[in-house]
């Protein structure tokens, strides 16, 4: 067991230094649309590239392929772990499988024609992608779609929502389900699992503060704010809900205040930025380098561990992300300036 921990965490460390990094996204940023596809291929797609260039082109193709890429990537290091160590990123891994399932509802509850998922979102050339396809193909609405999932390890609890439930009421159940099982997987006592339950709490923290922020912008009641609090967090403890839930923007940053590990100047700052350009996505982003900061001192911390490989994964990711947003944005004719404070 020892001897495959530290085969696959060196593999994930060889193969995350090969990532784009922030310089050469920049140069991306200012290509030419028609430059774009062979500089993305170039990158280590050429392959998938090469796989959808008959039947996309554009934005479409270049998305495609980078999608393809990464479901085959988390596949490969999957199968490349053995044991405990696999249980371990699994933990980490199973969460797309709930995007998958977000992609599903939504594309239903929108009615968006099955061609523009199966060539972008869920590439239809890999046949992992067939059954959530075949959903949103044979679903007639949200219910119907929901019950197709239900073997799914989520489909229980989201069975269980009334029948008038809302898709954002769909989405907050599959974050609550996932963030409980993962929590409660990591179960062994070493310092490479409690980092990653830290690194957990930090997420269901940067995903509750945003929904503080959200409701109290469109005036959601004190009722509504607590069904949107995950369990889990540290910053904001379960003990806080009901004090932030009926005291709202105010009463959560005033626990913010307390918090040693939380810098409230900088995010105060951010907010003073969010309150001109009317967004939030100055703070969506710091929360993401926190998130990655914090991940990438666990993996050099604990180099023999499954925390290497789940650092390379988010980065593996966070590539495909960023080159999703410079993609779409560069043939959307979007500036510059515009895609850069978009890509970390």
């Amino acid at each position: 067991m020892a001897g495959n921990t530290a085969y696959v965490a060196s593999r994930a460390k060889s193969r995350r230094k090969k990532l784009a990094d922030l310089a050469r996204m920049r140069q991306l940023i200012n290509q030419s649309t028609d430059q774009l596809t062979a500089s993305v291929s170039s990158m280590g797609y050429a392959d998938e590239v090469n796989l959808y260039a008959g039947k996309l082109s554009g934005a479409d193709l270049v998305e495609a392929a980078l999608t393809h890429n990464l479901e085959a990537e988390l596949s490969e290091i999957l199968k490349m772990c053995n044991g405990k160590i696999r249980e371990i990123v699994e933990i980490y891994t199973s969460r797309f499988e709930y995007q998958n399932a977000k992609v599903v509802l939504r594309s239903v509850v929108n009615e968006v024609e099955i061609s523009k998922v199966a060539n972008s979102i869920l590439p239809d050339l890999n046949d992992i992608n067939t059954p959530w396809l075949k959903i949103i193909e044979t679903a007639d609405d949200l219910r119907s779609a929901v019950l197709q999932m239900r073997r799914k390890p989520f489909g229980a609890d989201l069975k269980a929502l009334p029948e008038d439930a809302r898709l954002a009421d769909y989405e907050d159940t599959l974050d609550r389900h996932y963030f409980k099982s993962a929590l409660k997987s990591l179960t062994a006592n070493n310092p490479a699992t409690r980092y990653l339950k830290d690194y957990l709490s930090m997420e269901i923290d940067h995903r509750n503060i945003m929904n503080i922020l959200e409701a109290d912008s469109i005036g959601i009641s004190s009722d509504e704010i607590s069904k949107l609090l995950i369990h889990g967090g540290k910053i904001l403890p379960t003990r806080s809900f009901s004090t932030i839930a009926a005291g709202g923007r105010s009463a959560l940053f005033d626990v913010l205040r307390s918090s040693s590990k939380f810098d409230m100047a900088h995010f105060e700052g951010l907010l003073e930025q969010v309150a001109k350009a009317r967004s939030l996505d100055s703070v969506v982003t710091w929360f993401k380098e926190r998130e990655y900061k914090f991940m990438k001192k666990m993996s050099y911390l604990h180099p023999i561990s499954a925390l290497p490989i789940v650092y390379y994964v988010a980065m593996k990711v966070q590539e495909v992300a960023d080159l999703r947003i410079i993609v779409r944005g560069r043939f959307a004719g979007l500036p510059a300036e515009v895609l850069e404070a978009h890509i970390l």
